[in-house]
């Protein structure tokens, strides 16, 4: 939860009207839900004032093509919002929207409030929703620090469990209008490559505190630690980050093409199409 934490700002095909249970075959629409993660950022492109069909390397492209082998008519509706927080996800106010940049799918007022109006009038047709947020949270504890690690050290867990709370809410909401759907968190990594001893353990806290809020709505875990920051030596761990991000040759923390089809590898893995 350091500066370079931050993944940051810029950083109706029915298959059947009635409710599926979460480990049956993928209904009529997946719905992604996020940050900057679920639109598919990457700087390169924004720079390049690319729209958004340009950024279509991301995790939810790659895991909704997976998809689509058991669904091939399934409806990908993408609401993923680059700089949001848990924060602005209930609240409103992304600044992605705020810039006059567009989104995959357009919505107005708060993503929170789009997702819930979206379940409820496909009632039992959308299934998986994938949620990816907490980048944009650790970087306004960073921020908040102005980037000093014994700062974000020490309020690092009441961070974490503010974080925990708000995740737990929109969690609760989203299973509330979504009872059958399966519902699929995805936790973060630490890119700081500098600091990975210091800062691995708030990562592992932060994840701990998802993982905890998806089980008690029963959602599923993506655990994207062992992708991105593997145990062993800090010079493997270094590497993985280096290719999989851009991180070291951009200073920017999304993740390359093959950062992302990791991400939706580890998605899948969590899905119940691999559990089945």
């Amino acid at each position: 939860m350091a500066c370079v934490l931050a993944l940051g700002l810029f950083a109706t095909v029915a298959f059947g009207a009635s409710p599926r249970r979460a480990d049956e075959s993928p209904s009529g629409y997946y719905l992604a839900l996020g940050d900057s993660l679920t639109y598919g950022f990457q700087l390169a492109k924004a720079n390049a004032v690319l729209p958004p069909s340009g950024f279509h390397s991301g995790f939810v492209d790659v895991f909704a093509a997976r998809l689509r082998a058991r669904a091939p008519k399934i409806k990908v509706v993408n609401y993923g919002c680059p700089g949001e927080s848990t924060i602005t996800f209930t609240r409103g106010g992304c600044p992605w929207l705020a810039a006059k940049r567009p989104l995959h799918n357009a919505f107005q007022g708060s993503q929170m409030s789009a997702a819930l109006a979206f379940l409820r009038s496909h009632r039992g047709l959308v299934s998986p929703i994938t949620l990816t947020l907490g980048g944009n949270d650790a970087n306004a504890l960073s921020e908040a620090c102005h980037e000093s690690l014994a700062c974000v050290r020490a309020r690092a867990p009441g961070a974490t469990a503010a974080f925990a709370s708000r995740l737990g809410s929109i969690l609760h909401q989203l299973r509330r209008a979504a009872p059958h759907a399966e519902i699929i968190v995805t936790g973060g990594w630490n890119e700081d490559v500098d600091h990975l001893a210091q800062t691995n353990p708030l990562w592992q806290a932060l994840n701990l505190a998802t993982k905890k809020a998806a089980a008690a709505s029963s959602a599923r875990f993506a655990d994207m630690l062992p992708v991105f920051n593997p145990r062993g030596s800090a010079a493997k761990e270094k590497a993985r980050i280096c290719a999989l991000t851009f991180v070291c040759s951009q200073g920017d923390g999304h993740p390359t093409d093959a950062g992302y089809k990791a991400m939706a590898a580890a998605v899948l893995a969590a899905s119940s199409l691999t559990h089945r």
